[in-house]
């Protein structure tokens, strides 16, 4: 583990990317993990197809009773590990080209990181599928508590969280961003990720692939791992490393 100390301290350009594994730490279940939330059908559902934008527009009932249990009920969780020893990076100058997140728990904003780039969108912000007005999350997720769909105050549309479903098309602006910052980057850490949902993926691999010294942090192997500079299966162990740093 001392390694990674050394990579840490004589690297400048930092950059990290993180999966739904960085939030286990906090309590929240990830997707791809052994007991991950793609796992089990709910209510003889597949998540997919509950996250896909075809399905949210015939049955957004389906998508909130869902989301109640693992997306509006993020004001019970705490940073984790993880969370919290990347905010210290960030605030000691050790991480200035930011986080690129797979996650949309809120979890690095919670924990104070200000450089958060959210590649499969954010809950914090909500759009009428009709006439665009915005709610935040603080406003939509009492209602969904409540057992209620969000419905738009000026022309009554059912209100989308800001996530990007399966069906939609990422933010292709940082997308860019974040190959020009992995390309130019020294040292990539990776962290939580299964690595296996594209095109989000490719920034990590793009780095790899391109000779930046490369840190895999993750419980399960990744395709990746023969390119690393570093394989760390411990997340918990990696957070205590990087708090010291």
């Amino acid at each position: 583990m001392s390694k990674l100390k050394e990579l840490i301290r004589s690297s400048e350009s930092i950059v990290a990317f993180t999966g739904a594994g960085v939030s286990t730490l906090a309590g929240i279940r990830d997707f791809r993990g052994k007991n991950g939330v793609y796992r089990q059908l709910w209510h003889g559902y597949q998540v997919e197809e509950i996250l896909s934008l075809d399905c949210f527009r015939r049955q957004p009932e389906l998508f909130y009773e869902w989301a109640r249990e693992f997306v509006y009920c993020l004001d019970d969780y705490s940073p984790g590990a993880m969370h919290t020893a990347l905010a210290h990076l960030e605030r000691i100058g050790k991480l200035p080209l930011g986080i690129y997140t797979q996650n949309i728990d809120l979890l690095h904003q919670k924990a104070g990181s200000r450089q958060v780039y959210e590649i499969h969108g954010s809950p914090a912000h909500h759009h009428c599928l009709n006439c665009r007005h915005e709610q935040s999350y603080a406003e939509v997720a009492p209602k969904v508590m409540a057992g209620s769909v969000p419905h738009c105050p000026k022309c009554g549309g059912v209100m989308k969280p800001d996530i990007v479903f399966y069906g939609e098309n990422l933010d292709e602006a940082l997308l860019q961003k974040g190959f020009d910052i992995f390309a130019r980057a020294d040292l990539a850490l990776v962290m939580g990720s299964s690595l296996t949902v594209y095109p989000a993926a490719a920034l990590p691999e793009a780095a790899a692939r391109n000779g930046v010294k490369t840190v895999i942090i993750n419980e399960q192997p990744t395709h990746l791992d023969d390119l690393a500079t570093l394989h760390i299966e411990s997340l918990e162990a990696a957070a205590a490393e990087l708090a010291e740093c």
